[in-house]
């Protein structure tokens, strides 16, 4: 006990005399915020837009059969073959069988007045990826000629390879942040050092641009139209 009483003491000795003997040291280490002041004051935030805009090269059809009837096994008897016809009409079209896959598959009653059943309703959907667009129409048609039971429920368009389109809006947004970053600067009468921090967000995923399309030329009823792909760079520069 003694000891350490002596140590601690001699301690408070060593740091009074430091604060004697190196005042301006020890101010600055007890005040870490001048220190992040003075660095901020030599950087300059900004935030770079890059957009670019393709057209998409693949569709997605959302196709079904739905059936109803009498008893709940015969509705769900004919809603698997009605799918299974649907599903052979659209491989015999052109879609590979890899491409297609069972998106819904439901079976339940319909009531006149709660609790009597009126019969029963069962549904099986189908999502087929198209990748030549130039077979889109004959899909289509190929998907409704399976019968009445068949429903579309809608297409949907996308970029088979989204990662291209996002270097090159990265790229984009990049080169606007330097440019910003440059021209403020200048007007500070300043110039611009080196990058010492570089983020990016993905501020929107492919969006339609719009839908029209060169459907008097080509005769397809069928328009993926053009996409977009927005990114946002936050490039933080020094200045010298």
């Amino acid at each position: 006990m003694m000891r350490l009483a002596y140590a601690l003491a001699a301690s408070a000795v060593v740091v009074a005399g430091m604060g004697m003997l190196g005042g301006p040291v020890m101010a600055a280490a007890a005040d870490p915020a001048r220190v992040v002041v003075n660095e901020t004051r030599n950087r300059i935030s900004v935030v770079g837009e890059g957009v670019v805009s393709a057209a998409p090269d693949v569709m997605r059809l959302s196709a079904g059969v739905e059936v109803r009837a009498a008893s709940a096994g015969e509705a769900f008897k004919a809603v698997r073959a009605g799918a299974a016809k649907l599903t052979a009409a659209l491989v015999a079209a052109g879609v590979a069988a890899k491409d297609l896959r069972t998106n819904e598959l439901s079976l339940g009653p319909e009531y006149e007045a709660y609790p009597k059943v009126s019969g029963y309703r069962g549904a099986q959907g189908v999502e087929a990826v198209v990748r030549d667009l130039n077979q889109a129409d004959r899909i289509i048609d190929a998907a409704v000629a399976v019968g009445e039971d068949v429903r579309l429920n809608g297409i949907s368009f996308e970029v088979s390879d989204p990662g291209a389109l996002l270097e090159a809006a990265r790229a984009a947004a990049f080169r606007d942040a330097q440019a910003k970053a440059r021209q403020f600067a200048e007007l500070a009468g300043r110039r611009l050092g080196e990058v010492v921090l570089v983020s990016d967000e993905v501020t929107g995923g492919p969006q339609p641009l719009t839908f029209a399309g060169a459907v008097a030329e080509d005769r397809s009823s069928v328009s993926p139209g053009r996409q977009n792909l927005s990114v946002n760079v936050r490039v933080v520069y020094s200045l010298v």
